[in-house]
């Protein structure tokens, strides 16, 4: 079954709002067998709108719309399917009594111009919207109109708030009902860190390729200091080559998977020290607190850690986690003796297990020969001692900090799960 998208709104073309629709919609439909195979993005406007579905339906058999059902003035994708698909538009009393219900619940007026929501092209059939006033609507085209076979145009509001318990709850099951069952298919997931793109690909990819030859398809999504690792296959077998692949991966890079599907490294570390029973305390400077903002976004990274410092200046360092004068003096702030001695700091004030630390130059001033700009100092103190690394990050301000807690909250897994020095395979 060929399936397209076409999200509308000028805040998508202006860059002003992530397209999350893309992903989600095809993410909901891949798992349950039916591939998208085009997806368009397209501005408010008439021309655009009216030609993008005329296209998807001339070439889909399921055309999915999203945006421009609500009461605006740049709300025009209804009216223009209308036009489209020569329906003219009729009021829908219990579309319109809906909308009533919802402000009354709010205890809010409800403003006159809501009311074009309940404008339903004839023919259409509802779909109820319970988070928000615009409905979604689902119309059929005939043969010939489009193109050879008729298509079912399914329209969705844009909020995902609405849009997503709305697909789930009404989209899917008609889907299921009208539409032939998608092949098997089955994607999985592997997220690594601490190698990059081409390295991982010239790791797995020979051994992988007798699966590949079988159906699997190989994939690699890289961002700032990690890499995902995607295991793809259609028909009966699909769920085995996946599965094979994920265990070839995991066999020949295991010290560089840290999880799997949507995990995050700030996931997983939080499990970790949850299932060891043992917390962890930070001395961030480089870093600004970015490592603690990631473990907090957590549930319940505040069993396992205990808090930190953030200490950007050396008299912060000093003062806040005991770092020597001398040291300092010696080395500088940037410097293996002085994240050794944050991280120990830190893991001795808080009364924690574990001790992490960070200290580098994020530039852009502020490099030498001897420490460019990019330079990273990390430190890890446990139970067996301190454990450092030492890495060049040679980024823009941001991508440097997050690349660095990157690093940082792997060598805590890696000090979690006892391979701390292992390198490369």
């Amino acid at each position: 079954m060929r399936i397209e998208l076409v999200n509308t709104g000028n805040e998508l073309m202006l860059g002003r709002v992530l397209n999350t629709h893309q992903q989600w919609l095809c993410r909901q439909l891949a798992d349950r067998g039916w591939v998208v195979q085009r997806q368009t993005a397209v501005p408010d406007t008439g021309p655009a709108i009216r030609e993008a579905a005329r296209e998807a339906l001339s070439r889909a058999e399921v055309v999915i719309t999203t945006g421009g059902l609500g009461p605006t003035s740049d709300d025009l994708t209804r009216d223009l399917i209308a036009q489209l698909l020569g329906r003219p538009l009729r009021e829908d009393a219990e579309t319109l009594a809906a909308i009533a219900r919802y402000f009354a619940r709010r205890n809010r007026a409800q403003p006159p111009s809501t009311r074009v929501q309940a404008q339903v092209p004839e023919g259409a059939t509802v779909l109820r919207n319970r988070f928000g006033t615009a409905p979604g609507l689902v119309l059929e085209t005939a043969p010939g109109q489009f193109g050879p076979g008729g298509a079912l145009l399914i329209m969705l509001p844009g909020p995902p708030r609405e849009l997503r318990p709305m697909f789930l709850d009404q989209v899917l099951p008609l889907l299921r009902q009208r539409c032939t069952a998608g092949a098997a298919f089955s994607c999985r997931t592997l997220r690594t860190t601490g190698l990059g793109e081409s390295r991982v690909e010239e790791i797995i990819a020979p051994p992988l390729a007798p699966l590949v030859r079988e159906g699997l398809e190989l994939g690699y999504c890289a961002r700032p200091g990690e890499v995902d690792l995607r295991f793809a296959a259609r028909g009966a077998n699909a769920a085995e080559l996946t599965e094979q692949a994920a265990q070839i991966a995991r066999r020949l890079i295991p010290y560089h998977i840290y999880g799997a599907e949507d995990e995050t490294l700030e996931q997983v570390v939080v499990q970790l020290l949850t299932k060891r029973g043992e917390k962890l305390s930070l001395a961030e400077s480089c870093t600004g607190g970015l490592i603690a903002h990631r473990l907090t976004n957590v549930p319940g990274a505040s069993a396992v850690f205990w808090g930190g410092w953030m200490t950007y200046a050396n008299e912060a360092k000093m003062s806040q986690v005991g770092v020597n004068p001398a040291t300092l003096a010696a080395h500088g702030a940037v410097s293996e003796a002085v994240a050794c001695e944050m991280a120990m700091g830190a893991r001795a004030r808080g009364g924690t297990d574990w001790g992490l630390a960070v200290t580098g130059i994020a530039g852009p001033a502020g490099g030498s020969p001897e420490k460019p700009v990019g330079t990273v100092f990390i430190a890890l103190a446990g139970p067996a001692g301190v454990r450092h690394c030492h890495f060049l990050n040679a980024f823009d301000r941001e991508t440097f900090k997050n690349v660095t807690s990157q690093q940082a909250l792997d060598l805590v897994r890696r000090g979690l799960l006892g391979f701390v020095d292992a390198g490369e395979p």
